[in-house]
């Protein structure tokens, strides 16, 4: 069970530190270097102290796991305010050290206990810690599979980590029983029942508390998924309606006149202009729905693929969705594999600014995107980046590899800001726009054209994709903006 817990706890981790950083490489890299000091140390420590120190029982080192395992959830939204100052890197460290590291190693003491109780002579010494370890290794795989497969759909993080934490505490009590004498059993398990006892208020008082009302806003949807943490919010100051997932902005609506107010959903608005001819699209990263309904709203047919099922049940739910064409809930690289239909437009909508599934930038991809489009179909990608500085090589990734795949490329960008959107519309066939046409966002729209050095940038590829090394900046600039308009509280459990 104890290999289990290892498990869970850090893969909760993401889920925990997540909503603040974002589920990037530098948290999962912070978490799984927290977890093996943890468990170097416990290994030692475990070790030591079952050598010298024969009054400290087995139980007493998973009772102080339980322990440690219960405050988390408390200790979360102070650590990860304490640390927002350290940056991205250096926050996610900080905090996954500062949360996780005691309940890691208690957990990881537990072997070297098990291994000196199954120890009867040094002939078998070889046998008792590996069969300790397999054991142990066996209960990791049950705990990753159990928690990915069945427990997170179903339960919420705090829930899962209270019910953590009473197993451990009743495991502890079991342990004290069997490995106390009759005699001497009711002194020895008493104060680890008082524990427990403890143990369990503080877990069910937990459960038991909701979530505060944070002044200004007003939570209509929460749910957990295997991809994040979707919410639904109101700001009643702005006027908005807005779709969380995690730490990014998906969808933002005023409600008063039902429109987004994402600028880059603007320019998507106006691709029609550019094939009036168009039918048909595909949406990759559903949102709140409204690309998809604008497109219907000048009788365009749109597919859409979006990887989240909650985020999908949340658009038609509070963001008034209606599928148009085939509806797909699942991986983008696996959906676009099944389809067969080609495509006037086909709008890639996956890079908001806060987490990013990069994978779905690289040459691999929109090559097969590219072979989704009609002859003269246009991709339409959105980016949010820099325009020079750290992180504008970003950007010129993009532009690169896109230059790689199309031999028509135009550039936009939604604020003449260095922290920005950019548009990338990519096409077969020339993508002509006429500035002496009567509709005026054309006007706007070149007023807005970016002009990009054809000469920088390297190529993603499934098999070289920095992107998330060269996004640092970026996702600290975005989180900035994000906590600028929306409350601290909104990202803690």
């Amino acid at each position: 069970m104890t290999g289990a817990a290892v498990m869970i706890l850090e893969l909760l981790g993401t889920r925990i530190i997540g909503p603040f950083y974002g589920v990037s490489l530098y948290v999962w890299s912070s978490l799984i270097a927290v977890t093996l000091i943890a468990l170097a140390l416990g290994y030692f420590l475990g070790g030591l102290i079952a050598d010298r120190f024969p009054s400290v029982r087995l139980a007493h080192i998973i009772l102080s796991s339980a322990v440690t395992t219960v405050i988390i959830p408390f200790l979360a939204g102070p650590i990860l305010r304490a640390t927002d100052s350290f940056g991205l890197r250096a926050g996610a460290f900080a905090s996954a050290l500062l949360l996780f590291t005691l309940p890691l190693t208690a957990l990881a003491m537990v072997g070297p206990y098990v291994i000196k109780r199954a120890t009867r002579d040094l002939s078998g010494v070889g046998t008792a810690a590996g069969s300790v370890y397999a054991i142990s290794t066996v209960g990791s795989v049950a705990g990753t599979l159990l928690l990915g497969f069945f427990l997170l759909p179903m339960f919420g993080t705090r829930a899962i980590i209270f019910s953590l934490s009473l197993l451990l505490g009743l495991l502890a009590i079991l342990v004290a029983w069997h490995e106390t004498r009759s005699a001497s059993r009711r002194r020895t398990i008493l104060p680890i029942v008082v524990a427990m006892v403890i143990v369990a208020a503080v877990a069910m008082s937990g459960l038991a508390t909701a979530r505060k009302p944070i002044p200004g806003f007003t939570v209509q949807s929460e749910a957990e998924s295997l991809y994040g943490w979707v919410r639904v919010v109101d700001d009643a100051q702005r006027g908005y309606r807005l779709m969380l997932s995690d730490a990014s902005v998906i969808s933002a609506v005023d409600l008063k006149q039902d429109r987004s107010v994402l600028g880059y959903q603007q320019i998507l608005g106006l691709l029609p202009l550019i094939r009036p001819e168009a039918s048909q699209a595909l949406l990759i990263g559903l949102g709140g729905g409204h690309v998809a309904r604008d497109l219907k709203s000048k009788g365009i047919t749109t597919d859409t693929i979006e990887i989240d099922p909650v985020v999908a049940d949340a658009a038609q739910r509070f963001f008034h969705f209606e599928p148009t064409g085939q509806f797909l809930v699942g991986d983008a690289r696996y959906e676009i594999g099944r389809l067969t239909d080609r495509y006037d437009f086909i709008i890639h909508d996956c890079f908001t600014g806060g987490s990013e599934p990069t994978h779905l930038l690289s040459r691999e991809m929109l090559s097969e995107l590219r072979a989704l489009l009609n002859n003269r179909g246009v991709l339409a990608l959105n980016y949010v980046g820099f325009t020079g500085g750290e992180g504008s090589d970003a950007v010129a990734a993009v532009h690169q590899t896109l230059k790689s795949l199309f031999p028509h490329l135009r550039v936009f960008i939604t604020e003449k800001e260095e922290f920005t959107d950019f548009i990338f519309l990519a096409s077969e066939a020339p993508i002509d726009l006429n500035p002496a046409g009567e509709d005026r966002r054309i006007s706007w729209l070149l007023d807005h054209e970016h002009t990009m050095n054809g000469s920088e940038g390297f190529i993603i590829t499934d098999d070289f994709n920095p992107m998330e090394s060269r996004q640092v900046r970026k996702s600290e600039t975005y989180r900035k903006h994000f906590l600028k308009h929306i409350a601290f509280e909104l990202l803690l459990r």
